[in-house]
């Protein structure tokens, strides 16, 4: 088979750090290409170089075996190259069709019939089961990414790069989306997809090139090689995929949760006569699919949602309507779902979000005076400890880092600040499997060092390996609580699709 892209000897550094280290990717016509590699490895900065948004330092690229300079996006679609980016770029309050062809046609006069005939065909040849007249807001994330794959096809390109395609999508979404790239393998594309998830690339992928810290490590046949030694190759040594944990020993109740009644975005109740309580030294995990409750019941407990009705006590206190801030002092943490909008001041460096909680106490202040030496050393202990990688360190602005090592920054400043109750929205979302492992072990050192832990997470299996209790929801309300121990995955998803167990029981 012919190379449909070729990137020779490739070089990119930026401050204090080089992202790529002569690295060369070949991939074949009609292949789905897998890139795995660690968080912050180079492998969005190669895509980045492939799609025009940097310039390659050194190395050069062919394209259908002919020598090219790629220098802008525009010069990537001219050569039938589109990247799905892993934070979508739409207009949110335009329909599909609208911004499929945005900046595609030219003039003031564009017509929109036309293009949306043209839309719903492609629609229909790749699977993507897409309506043009859909407004954007309106429509669930999974289906938002297939309008940026259909904006890609839209301008025919047949060389299709998918960052963390996975990151935000539920089960169901992600093997749906694995579907559609073998259909557009199957068309004669040619993708290139960046994961670190090693049962997506055993899925659909034929070959990975495999990068660590920047430096090609090797390219292997998917078929024959496991999913082990891949992971290994990535990290540099043996990864575990089961969490190895002793039997829980739960004591007082840290959380409670009565009778809770919670507004969404909708006016309505997203939910619905929710009780729960979580105890010392267990992990409790909330198992559901995406939009049932999980992120209202979160924001309830946390202060950033109102309480319609029903109570919430921490270690005895009502807290119901108590501010952000008191919660926090009373040790509650929290690692957010949206890591960018609720997590981090991009625009701010990593010292200032580190302390950004605690910046007004001793010893980061005194009497209204920071005390930077204090607020870096605490940094660089989190830095440290939890291998946050970025170009210039401490200094680093936020927003500078690759979506893994912004989590783990998040994570280890919620981790540090040693809280009473640990709120944990999935919170190893676009790791690593290294990453994951030395997330999933701090995670239940939480729990032996006495401390209450609520999981929120859509991986089942995240769900199974962490959790000691685990709480079903669906449509707001809690369907039912079981041991771990006691359970499987068959039944915890009946259980998520609202199916008591009396219910299974009789049928």
């Amino acid at each position: 088979m012919s190379h449909v892209i070729e990137m020779i000897g490739i070089r990119k550094e930026f401050p204090g750090i080089v992202a790529n280290d002569d690295i060369t990717l070949q991939v074949e016509e009609g292949e789905i290409h897998a890139i795995l590699g660690e968080n912050g490895a180079g492998k969005s900065t190669l895509m980045s170089i492939l799609f025009g948004l940097y310039h390659a330092d050194k190395g050069i690229i062919k394209v259908r075996g002919k020598q090219v300079d790629i220098t802008s996006p525009n010069d990537a679609f001219d050569l039938g190259i589109g990247m799905v980016h892993q934070h979508f770029q739409l207009v949110h309050n335009f329909t599909v069709a609208e911004n499929i062809i945005l900046g595609k046609e030219g003039g003031f006069v564009y017509d929109i019939k036309s293009a949306s005939k043209k839309i719903k065909e492609i629609s229909d040849r790749y699977g993507l089961s897409i309506d043009p007249d859909m407004v954007i807001e309106e429509i669930t994330v999974g289906m938002q990414q297939r309008v940026e794959i259909l904006k890609m096809l839209y301008r025919d390109a047949d060389i299709l790069i998918f960052d963390e395609p996975t990151a935000v999508l539920t089960p169901q979404e992600i093997d749906e989306l694995m579907q559609i790239m073998r259909n557009l393998a199957a068309e004669g594309k040619s993708i290139i997809l960046i994961t670190h998830k090693l049962d997506e690339i055993k899925a659909v992928a034929e070959r990975c090139t495999i990068i660590r810290r920047g430096k090609l490590i090797d390219v292997v046949d998917v078929k024959s090689t496991s999913a082990e030694e891949m992971a290994a190759l990535m990290v540099g040594h043996p990864v575990s995929f089961k969490v190895e944990k002793a039997e829980a020993q739960p004591a007082d109740v840290v959380l409670d949760i009565r009778n809770l009644n919670v507004m969404n975005n909708k006016k309505v109740l997203g939910v619905k006569d929710f009780s729960l309580s979580i105890r010392r030294g267990e992990i409790v995990g909330i198992a559901g699919v995406d939009g049932n409750g999980q992120s209202e019941l979160v924001e309830a407990i946390s202060g950033l949602r109102k309480v319609e009705s029903g109570e919430i006590f921490f270690n005895g206190k009502d807290i119901t309507n108590v501010s952000i801030q008191e919660r926090n002092e009373m040790g509650l943490g929290h690692i957010p779902e949206d890591r960018q909008k609720r997590g981090l001041i991009l625009s701010s460096p990593l010292s200032t979000n580190f302390v950004i909680k605690e910046f007004y106490k001793e010893p980061y202040s005194r009497h209204g005076i920071l005390h930077n030496d204090e607020i870096e050393e605490y940094g660089e202990k989190i830095i440290e400890r939890f291998d946050v990688r970025s170009g210039e360190g401490i200094s680093s602005m936020a927003g500078t880092l690759s979506g893994g090592n912004q989590q783990k920054a998040i994570i280890g400043r919620e981790i540090e600040a040693d809280p009473e109750l640990l709120i944990a929205v999935q919170p190893t979302r676009g790791l690593d499997v290294g990453a994951i492992e030395f997330i999933h072990k701090e995670l239940v050192k939480e729990r032996d060092n006495n401390k209450a832990v609520l999981l929120v997470s859509f991986e089942l299996d995240e769900i199974f390996n962490l959790s000691d209790r685990i709480a079903v929801m669906n449509a707001g309300r809690l369907i039912d609580i079981v041991y771990t121990k006691e359970t499987d995955e068959h039944a915890v998803g009946l259980m998520m699709a609202g199916i008591k167990k009396e219910e299974r029981s009789e049928g």
